[in-house]
């Protein structure tokens, strides 16, 4: 007796293809194409119902966002660089650090005002869950600026004129 078995159909493995995509679309310009197709139908169905100003405002927002989509379709993400968005991640951290900080002012200028019968203790005890949120914050601002300044510069090509 034979225990072995043994294949009855060859395996198709070997030829199969995947569908491609038709064309090469850069992603912005897919981000462009999926807001607009959403956006205009939905202007075109609140406009009638809002009031002639604020219905005139909201046509000339969604013509300026269609502006700053097609322009920001132009844009090459291949062509940004890591150096090009260092301006842009201090700046985000030093806003995490900033708005972390003003909200635990509001929040202890907030307990002072409304709640003073409340010692210190008292008020962290009652409001722990916001002071971890705004500390937590600034943390987070403070290690995305300790991360970039620990990231390294790229080097430049030294020009010397003399």
């Amino acid at each position: 007796m034979d225990f072995e078995g043994k294949a009855t159909a060859p395996t198709a493995t070997d030829n199969v293809e995947f569908a491609q995509p038709a064309t090469n679309r850069k992603r912005l310009e897919l981000l462009r194409d999926t807001e607009a197709l959403l956006r205009r139908p939905t202007v075109a169905t609140l406009v009638p119902i809002l009031p002639s100003k604020l219905s005139n405002r909201f046509q000339a927002a969604s013509s300026l966002a269609d502006d700053s989509l097609k322009e920001l379709a132009t844009i090459d993400l291949n062509d940004i660089s890591d150096f090009d968005l260092r301006p842009a991640r201090i700046l985000i951290s030093l806003s995490f650090i900033g708005f972390g900080a003003l909200m635990i002012l509001v929040l202890l200028l907030y307990l002072n005002t409304l709640h003073p019968e409340l010692s210190t203790v008292e008020q962290i005890r009652q409001y722990w869950y916001q002071y971890i949120w705004f500390v937590s914050l600034g943390v987070t601002g403070m290690f995305i600026l300790g991360r970039e300044a620990m990231r390294p510069i790229p080097k430049r090509r030294k020009s010397y004129k003399r």
